[in-house]
């Protein structure tokens, strides 16, 4: 064969590990990640949720040693979920003072000011009937909800939340957050809005751990159909000109054109939530020794920064955190 063949040697790049370093594009980085906590009323609980190999529901007297790993990990930002004893029809665990993730937040901030504690804003753990507002004649009322969406909202900034993540997906959530965050004086706490969360059955162990499976019907006439793209450039817009300060498109495997099109389309940052399905897939095949798990996360959660992600919420963050320090 001739010296000029005619065709590239891309493979010139791959030749060794040192070469591959080099040329990547891209990276993922232990500050980007966020860890997601259940935080669970009670004591000396630390509860291993059974579909979630290697994630806890913890109550508050064991929280600042999980917390203290997380940050000796090199992780910045954690998102806590309540798990409260007592659920009624309103949700008041939710916007309540003594709230077990305004407690939570409390400890963490008092112990480690430097740790972002981010609270997901809803009401499905809280409410007996685990939707995520209040039921009038066997629905959702989108606008009733909104009052006390944005009640927690406040109670969660008063508490020391350095970022409200409302998850709910009311039509309207994040005006009225922003609104009374504002009025309460906490304009500088910003929203982190679940702006695109598809009705997903990823979501299976997450009620598991959080116990907010809804009692009766689905969440399908508020979470968005799995078949639409174009409508979330026009939930993401509405919560973009509303006031949200990061936009959360949840799932994210499956999702992964969403996030490009989240981030091609709007200057806020993107984040992928790497749902519970998708961790708790991974740990049964790799307990079962069919995968390796390492190679398997690392590739999935740098596919969601190369589609656009800038940071993950994920239950691989301390793992992950363990396997980028090694």
């Amino acid at each position: 064969m001739k010296a000029t063949e005619g065709f590239a040697r891309h493979r010139r790049l791959r030749s060794s590990d040192s070469m591959r370093a080099l040329v990547r594009e891209t990276h993922l980085h232990t500050n980007e990640l966020i860890y997601p906590l259940f935080v669970i009323e009670g004591e000396n609980i630390k509860n291993e949720v059974p579909s979630m190999p290697g994630v806890y529901q913890v109550s508050l007297d064991l929280l600042l040693g999980e917390v203290k790993e997380i940050d000796q990990l090199g992780i910045k930002a954690l998102m806590l979920f309540g798990v409260p004893k007592d659920k009624d029809e309103q949700g008041t665990g939710a916007f309540t003072d003594q709230g077990i993730v305004q407690e939570a937040t409390r400890l963490i901030k008092k112990a480690l000011p430097s740790m972002l504690v981010l609270a997901d804003t809803c009401l499905c753990e809280y409410t007996s009937h685990g939707h995520c507002g209040v039921i009038h004649n066997h629905d959702v009322d989108n606008d009733a909800s909104l009052e006390l969406l944005a009640k927690t909202a406040v109670s969660q900034a008063e508490a020391g939340a350095d970022i409200i993540a409302p998850s709910n997906m009311m039509d309207g959530f994040v005006t009225f957050i922003r609104s009374a965050l504002d009025e309460a004086g906490y304009k500088n706490i910003p929203i982190m809005s679940y702006a695109v969360k598809y009705s997903s059955a990823f979501y299976g162990p997450f009620r598991d751990a959080a116990d907010s499976t809804p009692q009766f019907g689905d969440r399908k006439t508020y979470q968005m159909d799995p078949a639409n793209r174009l409508e979330a450039m026009r939930e993401a817009q509405s919560d973009v000109e509303e006031g949200a300060d990061f936009l959360i498109v949840k799932p994210a495997l499956s999702y992964l054109d969403i996030v490009r099109d989240v981030k091609n389309n709007f200057d806020v940052p993107v984040v992928a939530y790497n749902v519970s399905g998708e961790y708790s897939m991974v740990k049964a095949a790799a307990m079962n020794g069919w995968i390796n798990e390492e190679e398997l996360v690392m590739e999935k959660l740098l596919s969601m920064k190369r589609a656009g992600a800038d940071l993950i919420i994920t239950y691989f963050a301390k793992d992950v955190a363990k396997w980028l320090n090694k």
